[in-house]
């Protein structure tokens, strides 16, 4: 006997499966459980019963009787099988017959009967247990097929786990219940309407759109609220992971329609094969008879040509073959059906519209292609899969779960370890490179500054206004929105802002009603470019703007600018080496009191900064600078103190610098500069003056005028003596001489008594002057020399300055 349990490997796939196996497909593995019974039996009687019996059959000519054996010839046995039988007499018809004697042994009959069932009877009435055994067989492959093909079992097998993960989280628990807690008219109203709901759910249920997926089913929350609230780190993380995992399945699945094309497939070919079965079984099944008329060619051998057979199964078979053709129409009928469910319904989208209304997370997408038909399939076996496992492609939720995580992460005691002073003498918390903004951020009272880099698709709570000594914001590479509590307080408190952006998102529109922004500090890219397009709105908004720093690759100054010349005081603009063409927006900036111009290609000092009466402060670094013969217009700017023309190409100071008499701090450093005019010294309110590396070989003896001079820096020149008058500017705390061709320092290095810092590193000195230690501020640390050229000093002298 054949055991059912051997086929069950055609049948066979992980319990977890069942979850996209549909009623129609449970159903129908129950019909071919009973399809494969049958045949499974039908083999087992074929196998163990007798399949035919034959015997002989005289047929008669028209006017020939039948012979009467007596009772002794029916007891003896024949001694030849072979020889013919006796004459037949006449017989009455009243005579009783008492049978037929053929004179044929069992081997004989057994060769008849083989012969007969192979010759005589219908195929069909022979193999339809066989038939039935294989059709169900490949009714069961084709229904479990795309649970065994590798191309498409992988996908299902990672889309069931990370179902039954997504499904069992925590978070989707916690999301679900936040969501449903959330506001207290909304709470009763389903509170009210729990019973209602509940005996409407069929009729809800009957009147879904057919191109949409099944409604999810509400869920009820059995859960308090610190208990929904209290999710730990391990489990936030185990939830992040997968967040993450449910994106790149998505990713994946959308491409293509494998799993969806296969269903149908195997769907088509059920139903093909349903057609078939029913068609030839109805015209054969009439063949399976109980008598079988035999004619065999065995008469040399048994004295017999006609047999008549008696199939012994026939009765049963044809019974079965009737039941199994009923089992094969009703498992066809749940075919056509699932036909009709495959062809009529968009199986391909999935909307998750439904849920988006009742759990209130808006953001949850609608799929497509394989993903969208596995949650059809779901929603088949229990649409509360679906549900739970849209909280895992919420935006939304993906981002209160990182919030949860950060807080975890990010304790108050961790970010008061990171607060630091910055350049303002401002308490700073600097963060980089987070998933979102810490809620322990705003219980950070004392902080001053924030300073956030690389931290996108955040948005900054009202609770900002805890932070009530903030005044500084610093926003680097960040894409960040605002809550409408945090913006009212920024407005009023914020006084430094700091933005460093690549695309237009990065360039908050919000900046634009700071009313009481002092600095304004924007470093990125503002030119239309047409991949960018990244352009500077009107600051007009901004009463209180003082300071404005733009580094960028302007090429003129923009209109916006101008917006605030009426209160705007210093503005710096960084360029990365584009040429600033167009300048005469400055003129109408006469409230400036520092203009800074720094890599702008600048050729010629522009005409229009000459209209700033108010200047203090000019710097042109690191331009194309020549020629600066248009510095005698400085005279008209009586408050300019402080002129840097460094990092240049200036070869020639004009005379007419000693117009300059306000100036206090001058900047000639890296140029190509060969001869110091002597008029340069009449500007006497000079305290600071740099000339380092350029190609000057001669101090001119003027230099002894500057009697304010605090610091004079001449290194990387080619000097080879120092005029005495230079010691007479007894000042001096900073003297820079490093680098030049000095082999003999003067004596009268001792008028330099307030000196503190000494240069002479890179010349050509042999000894130095004892005198030197009449310097009384000059300490070791504050003279830059040669350890050889140190030690000639006396011992006196060393002990003094070595001595702090």
């Amino acid at each position: 006997m054949i055991p059912v349990t051997e086929f069950r490997q055609f049948s066979e796939q992980q319990p977890a499966f069942r979850v996209l196996k549909p009623w129609w497909d449970v159903f129908a593995e129950y019909l071919s459980v009973v399809m494969l019974m049958i045949g499974v039996f039908g083999c087992t009687l074929q196998v163990m019963q007798d399949k035919i019996i034959c015997l002989p059959h005289r047929v008669s000519a028209p006017n020939q009787t039948v012979p009467l054996l007596n009772n002794t010839e029916l007891q003896r046995e024949p001694t030849n099988s072979s020889l013919p039988p006796p004459p037949a007499s006449p017989v009455p018809a009243s005579t009783e017959m008492r049978g037929l004697k053929t004179n044929l042994d069992l081997q004989q009959y057994s060769f008849v009967n083989q012969l007969c069932y192979e010759k005589a009877l219908h195929w069909y009435a022979k193999y339809f247990p066989y038939l039935v055994l294989i059709h169900t067989l490949i009714f069961m492959v084709c229904s479990n097929f795309w649970f065994k093909f590798p191309g498409s079992s992988s996908k299902i097998e990672h889309f069931i786990s990370i179902l039954g993960k997504c499904f069992d989280s925590p978070w989707t628990t916690r999301a679900l219940s936040e969501v449903s807690g959330e506001g207290t008219e909304e709470k009763e109203h389903k509170k009210n309407s729990a019973s209602r709901s509940n005996l409407n759910a069929s009729t809800v249920e009957s009147n879904l759109e057919k191109t949409q997926s099944l409604k999810s089913i509400p869920e009820k929350i059995v859960v308090d609220k610190p208990t929904a609230s209290a999710l730990d780190r391990k489990e936030g993380e185990q939830a992040k992971a997968l967040f993450e995992k449910v994106k790149k399945f998505r990713l994946h699945v959308e491409e293509g329609d494998l799993l969806y094309l296969m269903y149908v497939r195997q769907t088509v070919i059920k139903v093909i094969k349903f057609v078939l079965i029913v068609a030839y079984n109805s015209v054969l099944v009439s063949n399976v008879r109980i008598t079988v008329q035999c004619d065999a060619d065995v008469e040399n051998m048994t004295g017999y040509k006609n047999f008549l057979c008696n199939h012994t199964m026939a009765h049963l078979y044809s019974k079965l073959c009737y039941c199994y053709l009923c089992f094969v129409i009703v498992y066809g009928l749940t075919c056509l059906y699932t036909s009709y469910w495959l062809f009529y319904r968009s199986l391909k989208e999935y909307s998750f519209e439904y849920v988006r209304q009742e759990t209130g997370i808006d953001d949850i997408p609608d799929v497509k292609n394989d993903f969208a038909f596995m949650l059809h399939m779901i929603d088949q076996y229990d649409p509360l899969y679906s549900k739970r496992f849209a909280v895992f492609l919420s935006e939304v939720s993906e981002n209160k779960l990182k919030q949860l995580n950060l807080n975890h992460e990010w304790t108050v005691e961790k970010l008061r370890q990171k607060l630091q002073s910055n350049a303002n003498d401002r308490l700073e918390l600097q963060l980089f490179m987070l998933s979102g903004l810490p809620d322990t951020v705003f219980e950070l009272t004392e902080l001053q500054s924030l300073k956030l880099e690389i931290i996108n698709n955040v948005t900054i709570p009202a609770a900002i206004s805890q932070l009530e000594d903030l005044q500084e914001l610093s926003l680097q590479q960040c894409f960040l929105k605002i809550h409408t509590g945090a913006l009212s307080f920024l407005k009023e408190n914020l006084k430094v802002l700091r933005v460093k952006f690549d695309d237009s998102r990065e360039l908050p529109l919000w900046l634009y009603s700071l009313r009481n922004l002092e600095e304004l500090h924007l470093f990125g890219s503002l030119c239309p470019d047409a991949s960018k397009n990244i352009t500077l709105d009107s600051l007009r908004d901004l009463k209180s703007l003082k300071t404005l720093t733009l580094k960028s690759n302007l090429t003129k100054i923009p209109q916006s600018v101008v917006d605030v010349s009426s209160h705007l005081q210093r503005l710096y603009v960084y360029n990365d080496g584009t040429k600033l063409v167009m300048l005469n927006n400055l003129k109408k900036m006469t409230n400036l009191i520092e203009l800074e111009l720094v890599r702008c290609d600048l050729e010629r000092i522009p005409h229009a900064i000459f209209s700033l009466t108010h200047l203090q402060a000019l710097d042109l670094k690191e331009n194309s600078l020549r020629s600066i013969e248009e510095i005698i217009s400085f005279q008209h700017l009586r408050k300019l103190t402080c002129l840097k023309l460094w990092h240049n190409a200036i070869t020639h100071i004009p005379e007419h610098i000693k117009k300059l008499g306000s100036l206090e701090r001058l900047y000639f450093s890296h140029n190509k500069i060969e001869i110091l005019p002597s008029h340069l010294f009449l500007c006497t309110k000079l305290r600071y003056l740099d000339l380092s590396f350029n190609d000057i070989s001669f101090i001119p003896p003027e230099v002894g005028v500057l009697q304010s001079l605090q610091y004079f820096s001449v290194l990387n020149n080619k000097i080879e003596n120092l005029p005495d008058e230079l010691f007479f500017c007894k000042k001096l705390k900073t003297l820079k001489l490093g680098r030049n061709k000095l082999s003999v320092l003067s004596p009268k290095i001792s008028y330099l008594t307030s000196l503190s810092h000494l240069e002479l590193k890179g010349n050509q000195f042999e000894v130095l002057p004892a005198e030197l230690g009449c310097c009384q501020a000059l300490k070791r640390t504050g003279l830059v020399v040669e350890s050889t050229l140190f030690d000639t000093l006396p011992s006196e002298v060393r002990e003094y300055m070595k001595a702090e």
